[in-house]
Formats: structure tokens, C-alpha cells, sequence
């Protein structure tokens, strides 16, 4: 677990309005008063336990009518090898279709059209993300030759949200102890926290293409989970005294 805040601000307060709190409404401060606003971010690891990964048919066809045929034909095979393979039919999703002329150029001459591609991905969900890479070799041997991702990320990331968030809190109090010690105050109470952003710890890598291949090899194609940082960062708004 690491953590580490950021920005730091020692100024008198104004009347006015205060940024928005997460829990209630900022109270009012006296005109005299001395505010330390800290922004500080929080944050935590866990083990990816979802991955998503794009998986796709691509042909070709003299026809429009050919290039959809022989691509629903192959496509049918790689969702019924999905649902072989025991993934849920509510982890997979259509992610795009596309159907798109090819043309030949020749100098001076108007583009000629030489047949049709089309395409047909899905999105799919892996929950056991050590079993996904034997799932792919399965849908290459079905048809499957476009796959990009993976995208791991956590199914229920809240209880690591909610501890980065106290490890925010706790890094802007322990800085703006420092400041007020530093500047001969002491921390009054809190004013107002604000939420400035989070990474639930969807963690998207660059896409990776790879088209159909041999399948002559006797392992699977290895997909390994690392570790996600889960983050928060915070505005934190301290009284001195």
C-alpha cells in the first residue's frame, strides 16, 4: 500500500461559500479565522479478479451477402464455444458489427470496389481471469481471428475505494498537523472534505491484435492478473487555532 498527498494551501478564510462537502454543508468560519486546505490522494492494491477481453470474426467476401454469411457462420461458432466453455451469457456482449467495401486505387482511375469485409466482435467478461487464456485458444480454433485487450479491473471494488479514501483522510490530517505545528497553530477540527476523483482500478492495457494461428501449441496463452492500484484524492479544509 502507497500513499501520497498533494497541494498544499495556508491562507485566511473569506465568507462565502465553501467547497462542497461530501456529508453536509460547510459551516460558517469567522472572517479571522485561519484555514489549511490539504489535497491529498489515497491508495491501495488488490489482485484484478475480472478481465475483459474483445473477441471477433473477420472475413471476406466478393458479395456484401458472402462476407456476412461466412462471418455469421464462424461467429455462431464462437459464441457456442463461449458457452461451452461455462461463460455466462451476461458477461458477453455484442461490442460492434460492421460491414465496409474494399476498393483497389490506380492512378487517374476512380476507386474500384473488390469485395466486401465484414466484422462481428464481442465483448466478454472473464470472472476467472487464470482460465481466460484457454478460453481464447478455443475461440481462435472456432473461427475467432481478432482479440484485443486484456482490461482487468475488479468486479466489486467498493471496500478498496472506501479504504483509499481513508488513507486520504489520514495522510491530509497527519500534513496539516505538520503545517499548523510548522506555522506555531494546532488543528482545530475539519472544515469541509470534497472528493476530487478515483480509480476504481479498471486498469485498460493496449489493445493487442492477434489473428488466427496454428494451433499446434500445446499451452494456452498465458494471462496474468498483477496487481490494480485502487485510488482516491481529496480536498481536505482544516481550522487552526
Amino acid at each position: 500500500m502507497t500513499m501520497r498527498s498533494t497541494m498544499l494551501l495556508l491562507a485566511p478564510a473569506v465568507l462565502g461559500v465553501a467547497a462542497p462537502a461530501l456529508a453536509q454543508t460547510a459551516p460558517t468560519i469567522l472572517p479571522d479565522a485561519t484555514v489549511l486546505e490539504v489535497s491529498a490522494e489515497g491508495r491501495t492494491t488488490r489482485v484484478p479478479d475480472v478481465a475483459t477481453i474483445r473477441a471477433g470474426v473477420v472475413t471476406q467476401g466478393q458479395t456484401a451477402a458472402a462476407a456476412l454469411s461466412e462471418n455469421a457462420t464462424r461467429m455462431t461458432r464462437v459464441l457456442a464455444a463461449l458457452k461451452q466453455a461455462g461463460v455466462a451469457q451476461r458477461d458477453i456482449r455484442t461490442a460492434s458489427v460492421a460491414l465496409s467495401p474494399q476498393y483497389r486505387y490506380a492512378e487517374n482511375q476512380p476507386p474500384a470496389v473488390t469485395g466486401y469485409q465484414a466484422s462481428n466482435s464481442v465483448s466478454i467478461r472473464f470472472r476467472d481471469v487464470a482460465k481466460s487464456g484457454a478460453i481464447l485458444d478455443a475461440l481462435v480454433a472456432q473461427g475467432a481471428n481478432q482479440i484485443d485487450g486484456p482490461s482487468l479491473s475488479l468486479d466489486q471494488p467498493d471496500a478498496a475505494l472506501d479504504e483509499a479514501r481513508a488513507n486520504a483522510v489520514k495522510i491530509a490530517r497527519a500534513r496539516a498537523e505538520l503545517y499548523a505545528k510548522a506555522a506555531g497553530l494546532s488543528v482545530a477540527r475539519i472544515v469541509t472534505i470534497s472528493e476530487n476523483g478515483a480509480n476504481d482500478g479498471s486498469n485498460p492495457q493496449p489493445p493487442i491484435y492477434a489473428m488466427a494461428r496454428a494451433m499446434k501449441a500445446s499451452e494456452s496463452t498465458p494471462i496474468a492478473a498483477g496487481e490494480t492500484q485502487v485510488s482516491v484524492s481529496v480536498s481536505v479544509r482544516f481550522l487552526l487555532k
